[in-house]
């Protein structure tokens, strides 16, 4: 985890990636507490795909599981750096909501950051291309779960969204969903890497 975490902090393009995103996080919650609450969901869900899919990306996966053949270890350990990195990253963009006294909002993000992270993490597990997954969920997002489903259907991205304004009943769908792409994402890591 400790290396994960060291990687996280000092590849250049994910400093700039969080502070950025930190900073505008910032701004949206001055100016609208949804806003900062629906960055802070998709910023964590990027951090966390990107921390684990940027081994499979950047071809560095076989030297890693070289160095460490438990997969499922070193899946566990991306996963934590995935909710440290992105509990962090929502915690300091939401310093100005918690300034305009709104706290329990603030609580109720910060209650699903964790959950999107694992899940976002478990996905990239399985899927292990950015760009796929990230084009693929934009997708499922407005056009399953926003036009056909209109946020209503216990999906996971209506979940996560319900989760955040404090529902509980939400927030255990989304733990749920998170649940069953953990169990996928300990399959699916022992596949074959490409040989690409």
């Amino acid at each position: 985890m400790s290396s994960e975490l060291y990687r996280a902090l000092t590849i250049r393009s994910s400093r700039i990636s969080i502070v950025g995103f930190g900073v505008l996080g910032m701004l949206f919650g001055a100016l609208n507490i949804d806003a900062w609450g629906l960055l802070a969901g998709m910023g964590a869900f990027g951090l966390a795909v990107m921390i684990v899919a940027q081994h499979h990306q950047h071809r560095t996966v076989v030297l890693l599981y070289l160095a460490r053949p438990q997969r499922v270890l070193v899946l566990v350990g991306q996963v934590v750096t995935s909710v440290v990195v992105a509990l962090g990253f929502a915690a300091i963009s939401g310093v100005t909501v918690v300034a305009r006294g709104e706290a329990s909002r603030y609580q109720d993000i910060l209650t699903v950051v964790p959950i999107i992270a694992v899940f976002a993490a478990a996905n990239a597990a399985v899927v292990r291309r950015p760009t796929w997954l990230f084009l693929g969920y934009a997708g499922w997002f407005v056009f399953v779960e926003g036009l056909v489903a209109r946020f209503e259907a216990p999906l996971p991205f209506s979940a996560f969204l319900g989760g955040g304004t404090g529902d509980q009943r939400s927030l255990l769908i989304a733990a749920a969903w998170t649940a069953l792409a953990c169990t996928a994402a300990a399959v699916a890591v022992r596949r074959d890497l490409p040989s690409d």
